[in-house]
């Protein structure tokens, strides 16, 4: 039996050897592109408002669109993770993520709310990045009768990031904190307090490093 993806791997790469390199890499870009505008538009489909000029680069793991805002210019590198929980088990929840104006977030970031998750303009947050409003259960004693993955999803209070935030790669950002404008999130953070605007973070539980005005 003929393997017909096998066939066609074949008379790809025959063309792929006898086409020019640079006739290849612009070809590339140009399906590329065109692809994450159609991909694009889908997610614009799906989400409560998506502004314009944005960039989404596939895949885009997404969960609970409706409840789902971003503005004008905003770009994601691929597998950025963006959960808005409004049922978790036998509760329900009532989420909000919200995020404005030329904000980009690079690989592999995960944004979960039940709560409220609002960001805003001109935020630029680095690779592997967490931003949780809520956990699984609550820390006490009767919570640890339930295993992790079944316990009610608890939030303590909403995330608020301000305009012209930089988050560093690797940084946890959880529930209850808000961060003041132009502060700065040293990679590696974990921020579980709030953030004075202007400041400058780093370590675990995150720390002022310098202030900056």
């Amino acid at each position: 039996m003929v393997n017909k993806r096998k066939v066609l791997e074949s008379i790809i790469l025959f063309f792929l050897t006898i086409l020019p390199a640079k006739f290849i890499q612009y070809l590339s870009k140009k399906i590329s592109g065109f692809f994450q505008i159609c991909y694009g538009c889908y997610l614009k489909m799906l989400l409560n408002k998506l502004g314009d000029n944005f960039a989404f680069e596939y895949p885009v793991i997404l969960k609970g669109p409706q409840y789902i805002e971003i503005g004008d210019r905003f770009s994601s590198r691929s597998h950025f993770r963006i959960e808005a929980w409004d049922k978790f088990q036998d509760s329900t929840y009532t989420p909000e993520i919200k995020i404005g104006n030329n904000v980009i977030f690079n690989f592999n970031c995960h944004l979960g709310s039940i709560n409220l998750i609002k960001i805003g303009n001109n935020v630029l947050v680095g690779s592997n990045v967490l931003i949780t409003d809520h956990t699984h259960g609550e820390v006490t004693n009767s919570a640890l009768a339930i295993i992790p993955s079944e316990r009610p999803l608890y939030s303590k209070g909403a995330v608020i990031i301000e305009d012209n935030v930089w988050i560093g790669e690797n940084v946890s950002i959880l529930g209850n904190v808000h961060i003041g404008e132009n502060s700065i999130i040293g990679a590696n953070s974990v921020v579980t307090s709030n953030v004075p605007a202007n400041c400058v973070v780093g370590g675990i539980p995150s720390k002022i490093i310098k202030r900056l005005v």
